[in-house]
């Protein structure tokens, strides 16, 4: 049995991802789709627009056949994060022979060739990055241009110029740190997914989001499936004054304990926050070049969740848990194929959540209050420790 991963946001879903699911399943004739999505918040440091219970159920009216839950700790860290927590999770689980990611360019070869050299980080690649950083570029661009320097080879810098591209690279890494014998597979994307202009048909995750802030929920009706269409609703939700009361409720150490938040950053954020009360106009004010507004939602996020370094890192060197949010009835199958190999538990009822122990449990704990958080602003109450079987 041919089993495909992919990871995903699906805030929210549409064409583009339905391209991608047909796309696993008639060109690489996978049998079973696994689908490892994030929760009620987002990578971007946002809130999802739809819970995630309905988002996990609209996938697998897509075509999945088992969703499970991208742990927080994970799901609202950068990519690099982000992807070593979702690898971690699909190489544990045992049963994954393909791992499919979206991508705007570049080949298997590509991604396979630049990301063995960014995990060779010597003493040289070091002070390099170091020195590339200081000169106000991004991360992601100081890593290339340190590894460009060293082998002289010439990789094609699109590979880190789109969020999409960057993510594929951080999967392959982390990959190939964890000497994983799951296969990657990027699939080029149709548009520019990075475009927050809305286009009809197959557009971007983005610019759908931001038809909904401006309440024109009917406009998006030709880019997504209708049982996502009926679903939707006026999108953001009432988060904003939760975030700047944390900043304010938070000292500047608790706030600096929080992943990238580094180089005295926290002392801005306190500085600018007293002045600047509505959230929008003070990420505005606290972004720069060096730190983007990805960035710096990403840290008031997890300063608002309680979410600092030392959990994150004990998270990525624990072995968790595989919550799943949705299965299809059809696949219920899964659940025993992947107990049977699995090294880290499946979790599907209550019981299984409380045997959770240590690092597994505290991360757990975060799901609970993301999704507490999520319902009281939304006002839509789910069940933490349920799984749908659509």
């Amino acid at each position: 049995m041919k089993v495909c991963a992919f990871i995903a946001e699906y805030n929210p879903l549409h064409l583009g991802h339905i391209k991608h699911l047909k796309y696993m399943k008639e060109t690489l004739k996978a049998e079973k789709l696994i689908c490892i999505m994030s929760g009620n918040f987002t990578q971007r440091g946002e809130a999802s627009v739809l819970n995630k219970y309905e988002r996990a159920k609209q996938a697998i009216n897509a075509g999945a056949d088992i969703v499970i839950e991208l742990p927080t700790v994970f799901a609202i860290s950068n990519a690099e994060i982000f992807a070593k927590g979702a690898i971690s999770i699909l190489n544990k689980l045992g049963v994954v022979d393909t791992l499919c990611f979206g991508v705007e360019s570049g080949k298997k070869e590509d991604y396979l060739a630049l990301a063995k050299e960014l995990n060779n980080e010597s003493k040289e690649f070091k002070k390099l990055l170091k020195t590339y950083l200081e000169s106000g570029v991004s991360f992601a661009k100081a890593k290339f241009l340190a590894v460009k320097s060293l082998t002289n080879e010439n990789f094609d810098e699109n590979l880190i110029n789109s969020p999409n591209n960057i993510l594929g690279i951080e999967y392959t890494r982390a990959l190939l740190k964890c000497n994983s014998n799951i296969e990657i597979c990027p699939m080029l994307r149709l548009g520019d997914h990075n475009d927050n202009t809305y286009k009809k048909g197959i557009t971007s995750a983005s610019s759908i989001r931001n038809m909904l802030k401006l309440g024109k929920i009917k406009k998006v009706k030709s880019s997504v499936p209708k049982f996502v269409y009926k679903a939707l609703k006026p999108y953001p939700f009432a988060f904003d004054k939760l975030i700047m009361a944390s900043i304010l409720t938070s000292s500047q150490e608790e706030i600096a304990s929080v992943y990238d938040c580094t180089e005295g950053l926290e002392n801005r954020i306190k500085a600018l926050s007293k002045d600047n009360l509505n959230l929008e106009d003070f990420i505005e004010k606290v972004s720069t070049k060096r730190y983007t507004q990805a960035r710096v939602r990403r840290i008031l996020l997890a300063n608002f969740l309680g979410v600092n370094k030392e959990l994150v890192d004990n998270a990525l060197s624990a072995d968790l848990y595989a919550k799943v949010l949705a299965i299809s009835n059809v696949s219920k199958d899964l659940i025993s194929t992947i107990n049977g190999k699995s090294s880290i538990p499946l979790l599907t009822r209550k019981s299984d959540c409380e045997n959770l122990r240590k690092t597994a449990k505290l991360c757990f704990e975060k799901d609970v209050l993301a999704n507490d958080i999520y319902t009281l602003a939304t006002g839509e109450k789910t069940n933490e420790y349920q799984t749908l079987f659509v």
